[in-house]
């Protein structure tokens, strides 16, 4: 019942922000930990940044800590993902991600559902 549609992405410049949405027209999103996840091409797929439902437990990549940010706004069904100070390495398609509260955090094999992912471009 949960799909998952990601947008936000686009073209920026190094040092700039950008915020991410997933919106889950399933409306069942509140039953769900979310996650981001990114994946830039030649490259595995990475945890960027989860949080769970109802509670203020956020974990982070280490590259995210700090400078991103996962807030939930269960009105809309909708996750969002700050990025701020963005660089070059940035530079991927970013998944948001929906899993039972009790799977392991980092593991993308854990999230039962995915959107199609949004494309970021960081240019220095």
């Amino acid at each position: 019942q949960v799909h998952l549609v990601e947008s936000g992405g686009g073209l920026v410049q190094a040092g700039e922000s950008l915020t991410l949405s997933c919106e889950d027209s399933g409306r069942t999103l509140s039953n769900y930990a979310v996650g981001w996840f990114r994946q830039a091409p030649g490259k595995e797929r990475e945890f960027v940044a989860r949080r769970s439902p109802n509670g203020p437990y956020q974990y982070y990549g280490h590259f995210a800590e700090g400078r991103f940010n996962i807030s939930r706004d269960s009105t809309k069904n909708t996750v969002y993902l700050q990025m701020n100070d963005l660089q070059p390495e940035d530079t991927a398609i970013y998944y948001c991600a929906a899993g039972r509260v009790g799977a392991t955090v980092y593991d993308p094999g854990e999230y039962d559902y995915w959107g199609q992912g949004t494309r970021v471009t960081v240019s220095s």
